[in-house]
C-alpha cells in the first residue's frame, strides 16, 4: 500500500527574506504546490544593534498575513513556521514570536543552528541522496550552515555567524565596495571556517551543494536568465573561476548599477557581494572547484519533518 500524500505548508522567516512552501510530501518527496519569497530584511541591523526594527517586523508580519491565506486556499492540512539568525540573535526576538502568535496563531520555532544544518541537509538531499561525500552549504543573510554527509547519513555539520546582511553591515560602507573591504571580508569569512570546521573535515568532500538566495541568484547570472527559472537553475553547476568572476564584475559596480545585473534580483543587490565571498571561502576551503545550485533546501526538509516527523538531530545518523 502507497503511503498517503500530505499537503503542508511551511514558512521560513529569515534573516533576509520570508519564504512559503505549501507542498504535497509522499515517502521522502515533495512536490512544491506554491512557492514564495519575499526579501523582508529582518535582520538588518542586528548585527549593530541588537534588537528588529518595529519596520522590518512590520514586513514580515505584511507577508506573513499573505502566506496565511495562500495556504489556507490551498488546503494546507499541517503549517510549520521557522525563525532562523535574525531571530535567534536579537534581543526582542521572543516578543517578535509571541505577535505573530497574537496575531496569526502560528507557534514559530526559533532553530539553533545545528537544526538549521540538519534540516538543509535533509531537503537539500531529499531529491537524490549522496553516493559520495558531499557539503551542503546554506548561505543565509546571518548564518552560513556547513554540512558534510553522505547518503542520509551527516557526519559533520556547523553554523557559522557568517551571511550576506550580517557581513555586508561589519564590512562593506563603500559603493562599490573598496578593495580593503573585499579583503576584510574575505579574512573574517576564512577565520570563521578554520575556526569552525577541522582540517580533516575539510579533505573529506568530494562533491558540493549550495542553497539559498545567493548560490540560486549566481546561477541565474551565470545563465543570463532575464526572468527567474526555477527549473534552469535548480541542478545548475557553477565554477569556482566563474564565481570569482562573478564577484570581481559585482563587486566593481555601484548598488544601483548592480541591482540591474541579468539574472539578480534587484533585492539581493545589496548583499550578494558579502554572500558570493562567503560561497567563494567555503569552496576553496572544501577544494572545490564547482558547485552545484539547488532549489531544495531548509524548506523541504522542515515539510519532510512535518509530514513524516523529526530524523534524529545528531550528526552520524540518518536524516
Amino acid at each position: 500500500m502507497s503511503e498517503v500524500s500530505s499537503r503542508v505548508a511551511v514558512i521560513d522567516v529569515g534573516t533576509n527574506s520570508t519564504r512559503l512552501l505549501v507542498a504535497d510530501v509522499q515517502g521522502g518527496r515533495v512536490e512544491e504546490v506554491d512557492r514564495h519569497t519575499r526579501v523582508t530584511k529582518l535582520g538588518r541591523g542586528v548585527d549593530l544593534t541588537g534588537m528588529l526594527s518595529s519596520e522590518a517586523v512590520g514586513a514580515v508580519c505584511e507577508t506573513v498575513a499573505e502566506y496565511v491565506k495562500r495556504y489556507e486556499q490551498l488546503d494546507a492540512e499541517g503549517v510549520r513556521v521557522i525563525a532562523t539568525s535574525a531571530v535567534r540573535d536579537a534581543e526582542n526576538g521572543a516578543a517578535f514570536i509571541a505577535e505573530l502568535r497574537e496575531r496569526f496563531d502560528l507557534t514559530a520555532e526559533v532553530l539553533d543552528g545545528d537544526e538549521e544544518a540538519r534540516l538543509t541537509y535533509r531537503g537539500a538531499t531529499s531529491e537524490r541522496a549522496p553516493a559520495q561525500p558531499t557539503l551542503v552549504v546554506d548561505i543565509g543573510g546571518g548564518s552560513t550552515e556547513v554540512v558534510v554527509g553522505c547518503n542520509c547519513s551527516v557526519d559533520f555539520h556547523t553554523s557559522m555567524q557568517a551571511g550576506g546582511v550580517r557581513h555586508t553591515e561589519r564590512h562593506v560602507s563603500s559603493d562599490p565596495p573598496a578593495a580593503a573591504e573585499l579583503e576584510a571580508l574575505a579574512a573574517d569569512i576564512r577565520g570563521l571556517i578554520d575556526e569552525g570546521v577541522p582540517e580533516e573535515r575539510e579533505a573529506v568532500a568530494q562533491h558540493g551543494i549550495a542553497v539559498a538566495g545567493t548560490p540560486t541568484s549566481l546561477a541565474a547570472i551565470d545563465l543570463e536568465l532575464d526572468s527567474y527559472d526555477s527549473e534552469r537553475v535548480h541542478g545548475h553547476r557553477v565554477t569556482l573561476g566563474s564565481i570569482q568572476t562573478m564577484l570581481s564584475q559585482l563587486a566593481s559596480r555601484p548598488l544601483e548599477q548592480r541591482a540591474e545585473t541579468v539574472g539578480l534580483h534587484p533585492d539581493r543587490a545589496p548583499t550578494i557581494v558579502a554572500g558570493t565571498v562567503i560561497l567563494i571561502e567555503v569552496m576553496r576551503a572544501f577544494g572545490l572547484e564547482e558547485i552545484e545550485v539547488s532549489e531544495r533546501d531548509i524548506l523541504h526538509g522542515a515539510a519532510l519533518d512535518l509530514a513524516r516527523g523529526p530524523g534524529p538531530v545528531d550528526s552520524s545518523t540518518r536524516v
